[in-house]
């Protein structure tokens, strides 16, 4: 059998399952995804032991195994796995897990592997241990040519020793790496020894591994981006039911942890295994909208800055962009094209009144459909896709910059609003009333400047400054260019409330009294001016800083690093600070918190090497501009009537039959005119001759 038709019979089936490409797996097949888990052996004994049976070994087998809710507790399946038994094999690297892209040269691997499998699913031993010399000769190759990586299990790379805080920085950074079967997948959210209540501050958070992978991207330390990126997304496919209810396939976790357990009941034989939560298990059982959203993000960054396109051109890569594409761009009913969420889907991950169309979600959703669009391979199966992203790209930039904007000149047009207007060409669309406007906001609001609002609904619009969906609208090029700098005047000229003595301000203002108790349900960590009501973030300042670095103000985030880095260290790196200005370490605030320590470590990066700050930075799209504009000198208050995509183009042809025709009847008309006349008078001539 030639090579081709062994791939191709690999990828249409001819092995069960293990390579399977299918993404929608039906409820009578395994409970399990098609994806599965490389797990290296780790020995006691000698290594020329060939068996994969020893008792004086402990080892990490590479198992398809499954995991399900039963009771609240979960349990790890091995019934299925009989079916397909064992896919034994030594570590593999994660670049070769699920799947094989164009050209990729360890796709060669999978050929040889499926000749060796029988029905029972079992594989040579000979031809593993082979595989294991040739991926480790790879290793020692690829560990000579890395900027500094050494193949002892730790990130380690050369440091300015500049800044000592900077130092302390990186050092407690490379202390919250988490390792999985002996290579870095990520980071752990907080390394607090002070407190004795862990939660679940020890697992790796998609959204809060975001600043810490840009930071290990612009120091050139790409392997452990490349391994969250893939580890992720085999946790994409997994089951997630929450009583009896699964949501929809492209959905991301929230978190993963790390477990090491016994591997057949025997306490001498252990694996790791990846433990995802796609938010059954989080305070409140919220659904991290955001976490897909940041993968896309993360994936091109990883693109852009290593110079390594394979992993995005992979077909499980590509096959987990469509899911969570397909996921946000399907039909539902509502009338805008905005993502319609629930309260605490992001970042603000508790109560707080931010449900229906919050802007951080907005933005982030924007951004991840440019960096989609800029992935997607393009083929006869995304050609649809690719349709409806460019369309969800235009209505989306032209709701948020038309409805979502507020200045003094919008704000006095909102006050004067008539209300109950039952037409098509209403000015107040969303019959927004006037007293809804804060007393704050009046003297707030200055000359110059605004912002994006929070969030807009039906007879409801959340005045809140948001500083992330507001920073990631610049970023993204959400807001025009006008509005992004209008936005970073606003940050300028209410310095003292928004960065004061510790940036940044995640909203302002604090919800506070009735308010407070209405919107939270009276929740005690999310009090006035602490926490997501209005606390300060430093790892905002990376975010601030790719907003500024776009817009060429540099300056504004060097200033705001500069207020950071003289308590940051000293206050042993917490997650969040209270009070108005920031003074106070949060109530209840994480030390050691390691999205704090990377933020900082991105911003004083990005402002020693402005051009870094392009592998997140997004452009306004040329065809989209001429989109929008299209749209507002049409004016979005057109009449209704139906759609017809064809029809303007039919109105035309037949509006320039109808001049032709005329033209042809007039034309026929003079003709037959003074064809007339010259014959009366040629028939007068002629009876004047006779």
């Amino acid at each position: 059998m030639g090579t081709s038709e062994a791939v191709l019979q690999v990828l249409s089936g001819a092995v069960p399952r293990l390579l399977s490409g299918d993404m929608y797996l039906s409820n009578s097949d395994f409970a399990f995804p098609f994806k599965f888990h490389i797990k290296p052996l780790k020995r006691r004994a000698s290594k020329h032991v060939q068996s994969f049976k020893s008792t004086s070994a402990i080892k990490c087998q590479c198992q398809i195994r499954s995991y399900w809710n039963k009771g609240g507790v979960r349990f790890y399946g091995k019934a299925v796995v009989d079916r397909l038994k064992l896919v034994s094999c030594k570590c593999q690297q994660s670049e070769s897990v699920n799947g094989i892209s164009a050209g990729e040269k360890n796709g060669a691997w999978y050929v040889d592997s499926a000749k060796k499998l029988n029905l029972n699913g079992a594989m040579d031993t000979q031809n593993i241990l082979e595989f294991e010399d040739l991926q480790k000769t790879k290793k020692d190759k690829e560990s000579l040519t890395s900027n500094g990586a050494t193949d002892t299990g730790t990130t380690k790379f050369h440091k300015a020793g500049v800044d000592p805080i900077e130092d302390e920085a990186w050092d407690l950074l490379l202390d919250s790496v988490v390792y999985y079967c002996g290579s870095p997948v990520g980071t752990i959210a907080a390394n607090d020894p002070t407190s004795s209540n862990i939660l679940n501050y020890d697992q790796v958070f998609i959204r809060d591994f975001i600043p810490s992978g840009i930071a290990f991207l612009l120091k050139g330390e790409y392997d452990i981006v490349r391994n969250f990126v893939l580890h992720t997304l085999q946790l994409q496919s997994w089951e997630k039911t929450m009583d009896c209810y699964s949501p929809g396939q492209g959905l991301m976790p929230a978190s993963f942890k790390v477990h090491t357990v016994p591997l057949n009941d025997d306490e001498s034989t252990t694996e790791e295994v990846l433990d995802p939560d796609f938010g059954e298990a989080a305070i409140g059982r919220v659904a991290p909208v955001d976490s897909g959203l940041w993968w896309i993000i993360l994936l091109r960054a990883y693109g852009k800055c290593s110079g390594d396109l394979s992993v995005q051109e992979r077909i499980d890569v590509q096959t987990g962009i469509k899911m969570i594409l397909r996921q946000c761009l399907a039909d539902g009913f509502d009338m805008f094209p905005t993502l319609l969420v629930t309260d605490g889907p992001c970042m603000i991950d508790r109560r707080m009144g931010i449900h229906g169309h919050p802007l951080e979600i907005e933005a982030l959703y924007y951004s991840a459909l440019l960096c989609a669009r800029e992935m997607l391979a393009p083929d006869d199966g995304s050609n649809d896709l690719i349709r409806a992203l460019n369309n969800r790209l235009v209505a989306l930039s032209f709701h948020i910059r038309e409805y979502y904007w507020l200045d003094l000149r919008k704000l006095n047009e909102i006050y004067r609003y008539k209300t109950e207007e039952y037409s098509y060409d209403a000015v107040n669309k969303f019959n927004i009333y006037p007293d809804q406007i804060p007393s704050w906001l009046v003297e707030w609001m200055p000359n110059k400047g605004g912002y994006l609002i929070g969030n807009l609904q039906p007879a409801h619009m959340d005045f809140r400054f948001f500083s992330l969906g507001n920073l990631w609208s610049v970023v993204s090029g959400l807001a025009t260019k006008d509005q992004s700098h209008a936005i970073l005047d606003l940050v300028e000229a209410k310095w003292a409330d928004l960065v004061a003595d510790m940036p940044l301000k995640i909203c302002y203002p604090a919800l506070e009294g009735q308010e407070w108790q209405i919107i939270t349900g009276s929740d005690p960590k999310n009090t006035p001016w602490s926490y997501h009501n209005a606390g300060s973030w430093p790892t905002l300042l990376w975010q601030f800083t790719v907003a500024c670095i776009k817009m060429n103000r540099p300056e504004m985030a060097a200033k705001a690093v500069a207020v950071a880095g003289k308590r940051l260290s000293g206050d042993k790196w917490p997650e969040y600070y209270d009070t108005r200005k920031g003074k106070f370490i949060g109530k209840q605030s994480r030390l050691f918190q390691t999205w704090s320590i990377a933020g900082y470590l991105v911003a004083k990066l990005l402002i020693a090497k402005p051009t870094a700050a392009n592998i997140l930075i997004t452009e306004e799209d040329s065809e989209l501009m001429n989109a929008f504009s299209c749209m507002i000198s049409t004016n979005p208050r057109r009449k209704r009537g139906r759609r017809n995509l064809k029809q303007p183009y039919l109105s035309l042809n037949a509006n320039k039959l109808t001049a032709s025709l005329g033209i042809i009847l007039f034309c026929l008309w003079f003709i037959t005119f003074w064809t007339a006349i010259f014959r009366n008078i040629t028939t007068a001539a002629n009876m004047d001759q006779q």
